[in-house]
């Protein structure tokens, strides 16, 4: 996603390992009772906060079952896809659609494979906090925002409407939605994840104007309860073109990709990816440990692992 932070909420817990660090996957060796051994599974981390959920419990898993030994390597989003071609990378366990970069990983370079859904439904649009919907109903509506774009101006939009993106590597098309939409707004990136949540916090705490990029899944959606606005209808193909995008962005399977040397390693942690599965609510309750509870991301996910045993078994590899 380029989607879809204050960065250290997000990736306190995880390692500082870049690209060019560390090998990939070795093919496993075996070990005394003659299963695969695990070794060393590189997992890239994207920086917000539902994908450092979904990626604690897949470590902790790892570590804890498997005997496998995880180093997490904060990247974003494209920059994680050219860790397949060194080897430096095993899997990215939330991947947000981008048909690019597997026309060019999977079929043209071959150095990377599908490894499944996730399980999870990501929504991608723009929203207003709750009161604004409530005090002007058909903002909801994008055919009417330029008659409100007066309440969004702020320093940064040059005299327009602002529209506030979050993270640049983030999923997003909202630059040329403006464009093609002749919306009198301007984008404005507040640079994070976090940033976003403390926008939308503060408009409905102190009932303050603000139109923002968000998704689902996402905990902060049960806290203040975002009123997303229409766009155009996506239809098939509405968004081939990302200068000419005039569409809503399309309902997205959310998926994970391994490097073919990790799919082809022998290495148990390689099912355990591809087995992982679960639902945006056990996303967003792992992600509010971390965020609002405060714990580090090996104390939620060993929680909720703790708490959820018979999904955590279906992940497990059966010889």
């Amino acid at each position: 996603m380029a989607l879809l932070v204050a960065t250290g909420l997000l990736v306190s817990a995880c390692g500082g390992a870049k690209v060019g660090e560390s090998g990939g996957a070795a093919p496993a060796a075996s070990g005394a009772d003659g299963k695969a051994a695990c070794g060393t599974v590189n997992i890239a981390i994207n920086p917000w906060v539902g994908y450092e959920a979904t990626a604690a419990v897949i470590a902790h898993v790892a570590e804890k079952d498997l005997g496998c030994t995880v180093t997490k390597k904060d990247l974003k989003e494209e920059v994680a896809w050219q860790g397949f071609a060194t080897g430096e990378v095993d899997a990215i366990v939330e991947n947000w659609a981008h048909d690019d970069l597997k026309k060019k990983y999977i079929e043209d370079q071959k150095v990377a494979v599908l490894a499944g859904s996730t399980g999870n439904k990501g929504v991608i649009g723009w929203y207003v906090p709750p009161w604004m919907a409530e005090k002007y109903p058909d903002i909801t509506d994008w055919k009417n925002l330029n008659k409100y774009a007066d309440l969004f101006k702020t320093s940064e939009s040059g005299g327009k409407g602002q529209l506030l993106d979050g993270d640049p590597s983030f999923v997003t098309n909202d630059a040329a939605l403006v464009k093609n939409l002749k919306l009198d707004y301007k984008v404005v990136y507040a640079g994070s994840e976090a940033a976003l949540i403390t926008g939308f916090r503060q408009a409905e705490k102190q009932k303050t104007p603000m139109l923002g990029y968000f998704y689902e899944p996402q905990w902060f959606l049960s806290e203040v309860k975002l009123v997303k606005v229409k766009l155009p209808e996506y239809t098939e193909g509405c968004d081939a073109d990302p200068e000419k995008v005039a569409c809503d962005y399309p309902l997205y399977d959310l998926d994970k990709i391994v490097s073919k040397r990790f799919a082809d390693s022998g290495s148990p942690a390689y099912d355990l990816v591809k087995n992982f599965t679960w639902t945006n609510e056990d996303q967003n309750l792992v992600a509010k440990y971390i965020s609002e509870d405060k714990m580090t991301a090996e104390e939620a996910a060993e929680k909720w692992v703790g708490d959820n045993p018979d999904t955590v078994k279906a992940w497990l590899p059966t010889s």
